[in-house]
């Protein structure tokens, strides 16, 4: 179990950040074919990977931005959140074995509305930029 934050509203300030690390390996993307239905052979098909400017296969980009759920559901705000928006840009790809780390930033909040912009990103261990978006959450209670 991981764990997680109870931040109430009051806690939660512009600036705040949190990251963590994930290891990207075949098995959980195999997983993530099973659970998405999505079995395109850019993902799945290592010989046919090698046929593309790739190389080999590469991380499906839904499975990557899946990571954000854990940031705010877990961290930012953590369990009193509730996800309302999440924009994404796919920059670059991510392989079978990358590390990475996934990364929030509170840059907005709203009294009035109890919401708050986290702006998200992923990058690899070469500070390279795989996945940029922003989120917007409600912090209830």
């Amino acid at each position: 179990m991981i764990d997680s934050l109870d931040n109430s509203f009051e806690d939660i300030q512009v600036g705040m950040k949190k990251k963590f690390k994930v290891t990207v390996t075949e098995k959980i993307m195999d997983e993530f074919a099973d659970l998405s239905g999505d079995y395109n052979p850019l993902h799945m098909d290592s010989e046919y990977a090698k046929t593309t400017n790739f190389k080999k296969r590469i991380c499906h980009g839904m499975l990557l931005a899946s990571f954000f759920s854990r940031l705010v559901g877990m961290y930012i705000p953590g369990k009193k959140s509730l996800y309302l928006t999440q924009s994404l840009k796919f920059v670059q790809p991510c392989f079978a074995d990358d590390e990475v780390t996934i990364i929030g930033e509170v840059i907005s909040k709203s009294d009035s509305s109890r919401i708050i912009t986290v702006k998200t990103e992923i990058i690899n261990n070469d500070n390279v930029s795989l996945v940029k978006g922003e989120a917007k959450v409600l912090v209830r209670g």
